[in-house]
């Protein structure tokens, strides 16, 4: 029996070695966070932005991997399947929520499957038209939609996505009859709209912030409460007269469900000491986003709050679920 016993203790204290030695040593290579955006849009933007410091204090390179489609479906569930080491990291998107609300079966629990990490930053979406546009505001746009009911459309980066929201309860707040375009992708939806086969689009500050000071592409309004810095001339959309309309996109870091805590701490305390930078700070804002951090806790919080917007908003706007 003591024999057995002692065996039995080994085991325990063999099993619980390696987790605690993995949390004390991580990382020892690199890191892969896993975007589920393309190249170049505001997810990508961001992510590449935090890398090299995170990695820098870390002590081992950041690898970006950019797996798009299907609502950030397949970049959330590739961290799910991946081992749940530390070394395979998703940055979440208000896609995530999106997905929960818009989607009755998935391939992962979008809270329970996860282990969050911490907030990483904060963006509005801005309303933007091809530069030959009649419509010069907001309220020109909504006049002539309802001038010309069915005639106008709006693209989006895909069904059930946060532009594609953004544009439906435009629609709805707007009482106006238009038309959802769906593209895969913000280069699509921008090629687009400027060949003049969508009207106008809901798209991430990021990817147009550059196009809309070219004048490449003319922006009407930001969906964000308050203007925005990186466009501080241009007026919200609930300053445009639809008072009630608020859109934000927001980002962060999260694992899979089962990493052990250690490493999240360790990620946690090196993502605030990034994101505490003033020269990232202001490199993010450059682009169009506001560097935010919070606790693990505060991260779930927000994304059970926003699975719980989106869904009363497609609940509203009659957006059927998909399965």
């Amino acid at each position: 029996m003591t024999l057995m016993r002692t065996l039995l203790a080994a085991a325990a204290l063999a099993l619980a070695v390696p987790a605690g030695a993995l949390a004390q040593d991580w990382p020892t290579r690199p890191i892969h966070v896993i975007v589920g955006a393309g190249p170049g849009g505001g997810t990508d933007i961001i992510t590449r932005i935090i890398a090299p410091p995170l990695g820098d204090l870390l002590g081992q390179p950041i690898v970006v991997e950019n797996k798009q489609g299907a609502g950030n479906i397949i970049a959330a569930e590739t961290v799910v399947n991946a081992p749940h080491d530390g070394y395979t990291a998703y940055m979440m998107n208000n896609a995530h929520g999106v997905s929960a609300a818009m989607y009755k079966h998935l391939p992962f629990d979008s809270v329970k499957d996860f282990a969050f990490v911490s907030l990483t930053g904060t963006a509005g979406l801005v309303l933007v038209v091809r530069p030959d546009f009649p419509a010069k505001s907001v309220a020109e746009l909504i006049a002539l939609a309802k001038r010309e009911p069915g005639k106008l459309n709006f693209a989006s980066v895909g069904i059930g996505t946060t532009q594609h929201f953004s544009g439906e309860l435009f629609r709805q707040l707007a009482d106006i009859d238009v038309r959802h375009i769906p593209y895969r992708g913000t280069p699509a939806v921008l090629t687009g709209l400027l060949a003049g086969q969508v009207d106008f689009t809901f798209e991430l500050v990021q990817p147009v912030l550059g196009q809309v000071r070219a004048g490449t592409l003319k922006a009407l309004a930001v969906t964000s409460p308050t203007r925005y810095p990186a466009l501080p001339d241009l007026p919200t959309v609930a300053q445009s007269g639809l008072s009630s309309f608020q859109v934000m996109s927001w980002y962060g870091l999260s694992f899979a469900a089962g990493t052990p805590q250690p490493i999240i701490d360790k990620m946690n305390k090196a993502l605030h000491e990034v994101l505490a930078r003033k020269d990232i700070q202001e490199a993010l804002l450059k682009v169009g986003a506001s560097a935010r951090s919070s606790t693990p806790d505060e991260m779930r919080a927000h994304v059970i709050s926003e699975i719980a917007k989106w869904s009363a908003v497609r609940e509203k706007a009659g957006i059927p679920q998909q399965e």
